[in-house]
């Protein structure tokens, strides 16, 4: 006959990941709110975690300008299979290479917000990854741009789920592994140029594997963000930020890391190259300028820039920025 002989259940694995105390309040949360609020707390927690969409690669080099270019795929480090575009410079061959990623949950061509729902859900406007391209292959640098899992063109795995770097780590290593491994492209002066989740990715990959990145000569960062501030001011814009440990919760229960578990602080220190970043300083969707400022101070380069975006509250204005004004991007690539 079967005997039961583990010593665990499902409270008690909740209380490893929550901690007792944020346990207790979340199943308090649960008793107390209503049940209107509490779909929305459900929603909330399923935007932290799983994409909602998949936005198209709406765009190819060639709208700005690159007409030689190759898709490429490769596999990350856990297996899943990525797609991307290899850009030589348009000034033909070069010796320089930037890697490039996107924030969740965008493709590597930008955001489709201008082609209505589901998009438009999240931001309505445009964002065009391929500007920034094009400003940087007219600079004399060759590009790959790549589709992190469960975005773009790019495979599934983890179930949909998201971990905000948390397994997206795993494709900076299988980004990396790609260039090491090329006979042309190893030998290349190699730069990175990730936002937001692909930014958070890249801390966690140079903390697991920094003999990947030795050749690695710089990182343009823009527009990291821990996931509590990002979700205490979502939950905070809509009245429901007194329910966060219940967030936390929902979030597990789908798969998902909480917040907390989120935190690009925890690896930002791994960075040691010369560093670039630039966040929104009145962003209402995060708690600039505390967040962004306590990642700054934890990357561990001795050479780094903080740039403030100033006149906009919007995030996604921050995402379009360098393809519009791309002199501090490529003063920061190019010093002189």
């Amino acid at each position: 006959m079967f005997e039961k002989t583990l010593e665990y259940t499902i409270d008690n694995t909740l209380k490893s990941r929550l901690g007792g105390p944020a346990y207790a309040k979340a199943l308090e949360q649960q008793k107390a709110i209503s049940e209107q609020e509490y779909g929305t707390i459900k929603y909330l927690a399923e935007f932290a975690v799983r994409p909602m969409f998949r936005t198209p690669v709406h765009k190819t080099p060639a709208d700005h300008g690159m007409k030689d270019w190759e898709d490429i795929y490769f596999p990350s480090s856990d297996g899943t299979p990525l797609e991307g575009w290899y850009i030589p410079s348009v000034h033909g061959k070069s010796d320089k290479l930037i890697i490039i990623n996107h924030p969740m949950p965008m493709s590597r061509s930008g955001f489709t917000g201008h082609f209505g729902e589901p998009f438009s859900g999240v931001d309505t406007l445009e964002i065009d990854f391929v500007a920034h391209m094009g400003h940087l292959s007219r600079a004399g640098y060759n590009l790959l741009a790549y589709d992190l899992r469960n975005h773009g063109n790019s495979g599934a795995a983890n179930g949909g789920i998201c971990g905000i770097g948390r397994y997206e780590w795993r494709d900076v290593v299988g980004a990396q592994r790609y260039v090491n491994n090329h006979a042309e492209l190893s030998q290349m002066t190699i730069g990175l140029y990730n936002r937001c989740t692909g930014g958070n990715a890249a801390y966690e990959a140079m903390y697991r594997h920094p003999e990947l990145f030795e050749n690695i000569k710089c990182f343009f960062g823009p527009l990291t963000v821990s996931m509590t501030a990002l979700m205490i001011s979502f939950a905070g814009l809509m009245g429901l930020n007194h329910y966060m440990e219940l967030m936390d919760l929902e979030q597990i229960k789908l798969g998902g890391f909480t917040n907390g578990e989120m935190r690009p602080q925890d690896y930002a220190h791994a960075v040691k190259v010369p560093y670039f970043m630039a966040q929104v300083i009145d962003d209402i969707w995060t708690d600039n300028p505390n967040d962004a400022q306590e990642i700054f101070d934890a990357i561990g380069s001795e050479e780094k820039e903080l740039l403030w975006i100033e006149s906009t509250n919007r995030r996604f204005d921050g995402y379009n920025y360098f393809g519009i004004h791309p002199e501090k991007m490529l003063a920061f690539l190019m010093p002189t």
